[in-house]
């Protein structure tokens, strides 16, 4: 019997020899909002005219997705997300009947910088609240000063949640948006593509949360970079599916990424956008093209 034991037991030892080696995950957290804290965020209002004025008039917080959401006012009906009771941020650019912030940043550093030449994957969830509204987010190559300083044009790759109208009299439909080139000052975003009808992407859908994918190119111009693809599931996109590739780099400065940079406005006192909030959730970065689920 001793000896039956003594068998069983080295049998034993051998087998967890030979398990396989775990291996760290290749997504690198800069944030899933379980801690329930802004940890390391920094919030600006840069061109702030609301009237009465608020001095810090954008609403940038974390709230908990509770089992019904009721308490959050924005109803879940995916299947993607982690866990109840999953914390998330919640961004407006003023509290409900305020208007008149223009520039309403949030942004945060990378875990670590990507250098030019590097491609880089990107996952974000994201959920609308409910339109009308205009938000943008993306990646930045600037330092916090510069990105207060320079507000839109401190993101690189950018993707864009509105139905805002333009200047022109365009009315933007709600669809994920991509930044593109374009000598058309009033067209410098184009919305992801469905490529089973080969048409623009239906709006999003409010309360529906949805997972981006954004594969980065950070190399030079001349090298073939400075753009991006984005890949989406959620909402008409049952699967995992590429809607656009080669966006733009909004600026094209050729430097390392370091933040990433959210960014929504309510538009001018006169003609007011709207400022439905957008919930963001589960932002990660990974080297190379990762299409995988980082959770």
């Amino acid at each position: 019997m001793k000896y039956l034991l003594l068998i069983s037991t080295s049998f034993l030892l051998t087998a967890c020899y030979l398990l396989p080696t775990q291996h760290p995950s290749p997504w690198l957290v800069i944030d899933t909002f379980d801690t329930k804290t802004l940890t390391g965020w920094q919030l600006a209002d840069t061109q702030n005219d609301t009237t009465p004025f608020l001095e810090n008039a954008q609403v940038t917080e974390i709230r908990v997705q509770d089992s019904d959401s009721a308490s959050n006012s924005i109803k879940d009906t995916s299947s993607t997300v982690p866990s109840v009771n999953n914390g998330f941020l919640f961004k407006k650019p003023a509290p409900d009947g305020v208007v008149g912030n223009r520039k309403a940043l949030t942004f945060k550093a990378l875990p670590q910088p990507i250098p030019v030449g590097e491609t880089y994957t990107f996952y974000t969830r994201i959920r609308v609240e409910r339109f009308p509204n205009n938000h943008a987010f993306g990646i930045s190559n600037m330092h916090p000063a510069d990105i207060i300083k320079h507000g839109y044009n401190a993101f690189e790759p950018t993707l864009r949640v509105t139905d805002k109208a333009e200047s022109n009299g365009f009315k933007n439909n709600g669809s994920l948006m991509v930044k593109i080139d374009s000598e058309d000052k009033y067209r410098q975003y184009a919305s992801v593509k469905n490529t089973d009808n080969n048409k623009d992407a239906k709006p999003l859908k409010e309360g529906v949360w949805y997972s981006i994918w954004y594969v980065v190119n950070n190399a030079t111009v001349k090298n073939g970079g400075q753009v991006y693809r984005v890949y989406v599931k959620g909402g008409e996109f049952s699967s995992q599916s590429l809607v656009y590739e080669n966006a733009n780099f909004r600026m094209k400065r050729e430097l390392p990424l370091i933040y990433f940079l959210a960014n929504c406005n309510t538009g001018p006192i006169k003609q007011p956008y709207g400022n439905g909030g957008l919930a963001y959730d589960d932002i990660y970065m990974s080297e190379g093209i990762n299409l995988t689920v980082p959770f």
